[in-house]
């Protein structure tokens, strides 16, 4: 559905996109990840036609973006972090203007009744967008994105400033449009890819440096284990035990005590499985182990530990190329 290839942005020496390559199928629901100033923005920008690239080829169901940019416009819905609202208007009356601006040929008050009802904003469809929460302004945000039903939709953090309960009933429309949409998400909730994305795509620099199905991410991220072990014996004895393990990286106690049963935190790394040899070591001793569980790492652990890879063995390249933040001038 979107093939980019080698593409470019730099300006005047600053590389805001180093020659990326990516391939995105029918149907995926993608989180595009990585921190401010890595190319987020700037990619999602051109693949919508806002902004053009320095080189490179971007092809949306294997139409080039550079060839046919009217053509391939009508194939993306695009919601960008501050929704482009008329405030002044009414609900209707901004969604029949999108409608025009796009020259949609389905039939008008079926296609908007449509979206209304399935963004949830039928009942303010007649308020002025200037008096509605922040939380349905999101929502008549992704409305006009919906507009001429297109087969992409494209959302910048789609879920700033909600509170908890706007932010589920967003997650939960994109999950929807999931169904029927490829969707490309950007956020810096990372929680929020965890729930909603099939696959994650990492970029730092501009450049990709992580691209694998959400569940796989960890290993790739090579993550050190994490345990939550329960053991019964004298806390000070079973703690200086534990940081002594062999392939034990780190230990600490909670604080949580049970009737002389306390609960611990090991960390080892991602190759290591100490539990077998542990539970010998606590026999040993008379050390019952009343509970072990494996932690799964989160996101946000996976995220800092491919970033921080990554900058850790480029950082002493002289010719490492800046993001595009500090840019000041285009070539």
């Amino acid at each position: 559905m979107i093939r980019i290839e080698n593409l470019v942005k730099r300006y005047g020496k600053k590389y805001a996109l180093d020659s990326i390559s990516l391939d995105i199928s029918k149907g995926e629901v993608i989180g595009f990840l990585g921190p401010n100033g890595a190319g987020k923005s700037t990619t999602m920008n051109i693949i919508t036609g806002y902004l053009s690239a320095t080189s490179g080829n971007v092809y949306i169901d294997g139409i080039d973006l550079l060839s046919d940019p009217q053509t391939v416009k009508t194939m993306i819905g695009y919601l960008p972090e501050q929704p482009p609202l008329y405030v002044d208007m009414t609900v209707r009356e901004y969604l029949n203007f999108v409608f025009d601006l796009k020259k949609c040929t389905y039939s008008r008050k079926k296609h908007i009744d449509e979206i209304c009802s399935v963004v949830k904003i039928a009942d303010v469809q007649n308020r002025v967008i200037r008096n509605l929460s922040k939380g349905y302004k999101q929502r008549v945000g992704i409305a006009q994105a919906l507009v001429g039903n297109p087969p992409i939709i494209i959302f910048d953090e789609p879920t700033v400033g909600l509170d908890p309960k706007e932010i589920i009933e967003i997650r939960s429309l994109i999950r929807k449009l999931g169904e029927k949409h490829t969707v490309i998400l950007s956020t810096h909730i990372l929680s929020e890819v965890q729930v909603v994305c099939d696959r994650i795509i990492i970029i730092d620099s501009g450049r990709i440096i992580a691209d694998k199905p959400t569940e796989e991410l960890a290993r790739v991220a090579g993550t050190n284990k994490k345990y939550n072990v329960k053991i019964s014996g004298p806390l000070r004895e079973v703690l200086s035990m534990l940081k002594e393990h062999p392939g034990v990286k780190s230990a600490e106690a909670t604080g949580e005590n049970d009737n002389g049963t306390y609960t611990f935190i090991l960390e080892t790394d991602a190759n290591t499985d100490i539990r077998r040899s542990l539970f010998s070591a606590l026999t040993e001793y008379n050390w019952p182990m009343m509970g072990l569980e494996e932690i799964n790492a989160s996101l946000e652990d996976i995220f800092i530990s491919i970033v921080d890879s990554k900058y850790e063995s480029e950082k002493s390249s002289e010719g490492t190329r800046a993001s595009w933040d500090d840019a000041d001038e285009e070539i």
